[in-house]
């Protein structure tokens, strides 16, 4: 695999090809992990800080955008991909729009929320870095930003725990996916460095155990009280 396959820009082209695919698994509970315990869990932690409005980044075909609406919590939903935009716009609950993660960081979404969530989306290395920085200015005061990703324990296998590009694989998904995302690796505290980094100076860390492996099925990141 060469570097041009392992960039931020080979994880959208792998997103606009899957859209279709990813939308019936999403919509169908195929994924078990989210059916049985991660969807759960960031709707918890979202409503743990009790937000008014939220942003989702990255919001696919928009089902936590619905499910935050059907619990009084006005959401937007963005996402790089058309057509998954297409998908949150026809099912409704909330507003969706076309924005890259370059374009987030950039300003262009002018908007402030009082969550602002990742849910899974943040699979990139520049593109996330960007974003991060941006965060902190899209929230109002008191605002958090929710994270929930892959837990580097777990998803690292045998590889070096150690930050670096992976490659990716849609083991378990049906056969109309194809030309997995890569992805980029971070450890914990890699992505402890880069919250504070980009500004937050509360973390906390929520670990959601999968009922079957009795193992992490992803880890939550609250980031708050930004400068």
């Amino acid at each position: 695999m060469t570097n041009d396959h392992l960039s931020d820009d080979r994880i959208v082209d792998s997103w606009h090809k899957n859209a279709s695919p990813w939308t019936d698994a999403v919509r169908g509970n195929q994924i078990e992990s989210r059916a049985l315990i991660t969807n759960r869990a960031i709707i918890e932690a979202v409503l743990s800080r009790s937000p008014r409005t939220v942003l989702d980044i990255g919001c696919g075909e928009g089902w936590l955008v619905r499910a935050l609406a059907e619990r009084g919590v006005e959401a937007t939903g963005v996402d790089v991909v058309p057509a998954l935009v297409e998908q949150a716009n026809a099912a409704g609950g909330g507003e969706f729009r076309v924005a890259s993660y370059e374009q987030i960081a950039a300003g262009e979404l002018e908007m402030t929320v009082d969550a602002v969530v990742a849910n899974f989306s943040l699979i990139g290395k520049e593109s996330v870095e960007g974003v991060l920085r941006r965060a902190p200015e899209l929230l109002t005061e008191n605002g958090a930003l929710i994270i929930q990703t892959l837990h580097p324990l777990v998803a690292g296998g045998d590889l070096p725990y150690e930050d670096g590009w992976r490659r990716g694989s849609w083991a378990g998904f049906s056969r109309e996916f194809s030309d997995p995302a890569p992805w980029y690796f971070r450890t914990l505290e890699s992505w402890k460095r880069l919250l504070t980094g980009s500004g937050f100076s509360r973390i906390e860390m929520r670990e959601p155990i999968h009922p079957e492996t009795g193992k992490p099925a992803s880890v939550i990141f609250i980031a708050e009280d930004y400068n």
